[in-house]
């Protein structure tokens, strides 16, 4: 790609001071962009953008006879590579109550993925309203925003069509989810922070389920491949823009987001993938499984450790690993060692420390 040409030199002092600074080198960032700046960077995911994008309507032909929702459809169950899909008390369930379960599982995994992202759709516009004339960071943004938003139509067309009354996250999220993309602007750090927070379990959980193979229904399918297609460029631009930000931040303020890296990482976490009252009332599960899946037993705990392996490797990137955000980790149960290299498979971990 060809560099951009230079801005005028008759800017503002105060845009020139608002502009974002070129990408720094950081000690051991072995995940630093073969680019010559940030800004180049956001003009490639920009045009990567254009170039490659879904529809919502169009890229999914819904009304397509092999998209249709059966209840009598075996491919609605879940997966081995779902917690629940492989836990004993699921398989021992009658065949249609393990399609019922699958679809409202699904269903709902949809809702809070859409209630997350129009937290994240008006955080952005928070962001980039403020952003200077001529800056890459606002069209990027303005890009992402409009993927996100035809994840959310994706999401809730799903919703619809399964006949569940998928109710999302817990309450708590739903009642101060208008709230929160309003630090957007006084705390980028911790707002973008939280969109990793988001986006990482729901992406770490999709591939997995992708890379187990068998046989899962195709519209499910093709709505995690699209989401998993598109996330990579969110999550890098989280991961960049983090980057830039932190390492300018003074000492207190990085001690500050240091410890509220992983308390956000975990509460968001759990309210996206932790089944709430109302959902296991709705599915039925016994409590003593949902304790041992969420996050009880050896292997779940493994699993949430996993899920922020890629977040542990920036959090050392940045210098947010110190002696006291150390113990928070472990407190929060998400510490660990970091990613080789960014959505590395859990099976390549566990490997690697075993």
């Amino acid at each position: 790609m060809t560099a951009a040409p230079s801005r005028p030199a008759t800017r503002s002092p105060r845009a020139a001071r608002r502009t974002p600074r070129p990408a720094r080198s950081l000690p051991g960032n072995t995940r630093a962009p073969q680019v010559a700046s940030y800004e180049e960077t956001l003009r490639t995911l920009s045009e990567a953008s254009v170039h490659q994008h879904f529809d919502a309507f169009k890229d999914i032909d819904w009304d397509h006879p092999d998209f249709a929702i059966r209840r009598d459809d075996p491919r609605w169950v879940l997966p081995e590579a779902d917690v629940l899909g492989r836990h004993p008390w699921y398989k021992a369930l009658p065949l249609e109550r393990q399609i019922e379960i699958g679809i409202y599982r699904q269903a709902n995994i949809c809702k809070v993925g859409l209630q997350f992202e129009q937290i994240l759709i008006a955080g952005l516009m928070q962001h980039a309203f403020h952003l200077p004339n001529g800056s890459p960071e606002f069209r990027y943004s303005t890009h992402e925003a409009t993927e996100e938003c035809h994840h959310t139509q994706m999401f809730q067309e799903f919703v619809n069509r399964s006949g569940v009354d998928a109710p999302g996250g817990p309450r708590w999220f739903r009642a101060v989810a208008p709230f929160l993309p309003l630090v957007a602007r006084p705390l980028k750090a911790a707002f973008f922070a939280g969109i990793l927070a988001g986006e990482e379990p729901i992406d770490h959980v999709q591939k997995t389920v992708l890379r187990g193979g068998g046989e899962m229904h195709p519209l499910i399918r093709r709505i995690m491949q699209i989401h998993v297609a598109e996330e990579a460029r969110h999550i890098g631009f989280a991961h960049m823009y983090l980057e830039q930000v932190v390492p300018r931040m003074n000492r207190a303020q990085k001690l500050g987001l240091s410890v509220a890296y992983p308390v956000v990482m975990r509460v968001l976490c759990d309210a996206i993938l932790v089944p709430h009252k109302q959902m296991v009332e709705d599915m039925g599960i016994p409590q003593h499984v949902v304790d041992e899946l969420w996050w009880d037993s050896e292997e779940s705990q493994e699993m949430l450790r996993d899920l922020f392996g890629d977040v542990r490797t920036l959090a050392h990137e940045l210098g947010l690993m110190n002696p006291v955000s150390r113990r928070v980790w472990r407190a929060m149960r998400i510490d660990g060692r970091p990613s080789r290299f960014r959505s590395e498979p859990a099976a390549a971990s566990a490997s690697r420390a075993a």
